[in-house]
């Protein structure tokens, strides 16, 4: 879905010019930013036209008053400033700005890229050749099973994974890639932990990978905040993977934004009867390249990177033994039967899927999903096919 050649291509905006900023600059950078009536377009324009954010804060009451403002514009108190990178600083959080060298170079390159990022971990990821993988959170085992097997190998070629740390898809490619490169992008405070249960793992990213996000501290995601992660995550790879998507996700968004970012859009596509394919499966109507292995993106990519072609596996089996989660409970959780039998039906889809994935995408034992699975199978819920494939029966 990303522009050909022969097409027109998007806007790109001038580059900011870059340079280490002493403390006193980065603290201005930040004011200016949370400075009334400062979005990235302008806090951009004003650091070119003043040549750095000191001049422009100083700038800004005359600016206010010759653009016809009856009041005082608010510019953000030193002292807040001062606070917010105080908090940053505690929980080992490193603002960068959109002017200095290391600022992710394709996000820098963007129709106003977020004006300052705090990241936690190795920043060095950010400016590696990467692509997301980014998927439903109510997923099925097999698109669990997709995901570890295309993150893998993404990863193997020299790929950093990219996603937003939500439940399902976007866990399994963290978890996948946790010690060859993956990136979080957050929507809110990079300690404010978000869904829950992922505690372990986000601050395994932030120590082995790196966190991102562009609100402060502390601050907890509103409804807004997701698609504006979504756009930074779109921002900051070469092409975006699509494993499960229902008609109206989240996920969506996300291919919009890569799309219109000029990126690749990658779909996998999922069986017609299960909804949580419906909206992966229309995108590859409107133009997503259809992937079915790692190897067709690789392809895809590499011309574009200028990347050397690289010696790998791209025929690791299904059923490969995968980590157990970072985060999961030490042992399988004691549940009531018929919420184990719940627990089963969530994982399933019409596309079959082996028993082994069914009980790591359920957090369950062996036993407890053979158990239930029978129980679903003297219901008339679910087909077996072959010796241990098991889906949800078409109604």
């Amino acid at each position: 879905m990303a522009p050909r050649p022969d097409e027109p291509q998007l806007f790109r905006p001038a580059p900011l010019p870059t340079a280490e900023l002493s403390d006193e600059e980065r603290l201005a950078c930040l004011r200016l930013i949370r400075s009334e009536n400062v979005g990235p377009v302008t806090f951009r324009d004003l650091i070119n036209h003043f040549g750095g954010a000191t001049k422009a804060l100083e700038a800004l009451p005359a600016l206010t008053r010759r653009g016809g403002s009856g009041r005082t514009i608010r510019i953000c108190p030193k002292a807040d400033a001062e606070r917010e990178l105080d908090a940053a600083r505690r929980i080992g959080a490193t603002p960068l700005f959109t002017i200095e060298p290391n600022y992710p170079a394709l996000l820098a390159r963007i129709e106003a890229p977020p004006p300052m990022l705090y990241i936690k971990g190795n920043h060095e990821l950010l400016n590696v050749p990467a692509v997301a993988i980014v998927g439903s959170r109510q997923c099925s085992a097999a698109g669990v099973q997709l995901t570890r097997l295309f993150a893998g190998q993404l990863a193997e070629a020299g790929f950093v994974i990219v996603s937003g740390l939500a439940r399902g898809i976007d866990r399994a490619a963290h978890e996948t890639t946790l010690k060859s490169g993956t990136v979080a992008v957050v929507a809110g405070g990079i300690d404010w932990i978000y869904p829950p249960e992922h505690a372990e793992l986000q601050a395994r990213i932030g120590s082995e990978g790196c966190l991102v996000t562009e609100r402060p501290p502390g601050l907890q995601p509103r409804d807004k905040d997701f698609p504006r992660r979504n756009r930074i995550i779109a921002g900051l790879v070469n092409g975006v993977v699509i494993v499960e998507a229902a008609a109206r996700s989240g996920t969506l968004v996300t291919a919009r934004y890569a799309n219109d970012l000029g990126r690749e859009v990658f779909a996998i596509p999922g069986h017609p009867l299960d909804p949580r394919a419906e909206g992966t499966n229309r995108l590859i109507k409107q133009g997503a390249t259809l992937v079915t292995e790692a190897a067709e993106i690789v392809e895809v990519l590499r011309p574009i990177l200028g990347l050397e072609e690289r010696r790998y596996d791209y025929t690791l089996p299904m059923e490969q033994p995968a980590a157990a989660p970072t985060s999961a409970k030490p042992s399988a959780p004691e549940l009531a039967p018929e919420d184990v039998s719940k627990a089963v039906l969530s994982a399933l889809g019409p596309a079959p899927v082996t028993v082994d994935a069914i009980a790591r995408n359920a957090g369950l034992t062996i036993q407890a999903v053979q158990i239930a699975l029978l129980e679903l199978d003297l219901g008339g819920r679910i087909e077996r096919q072959g010796h241990s494939l098991v889906a949800l029966k078409s109604v």
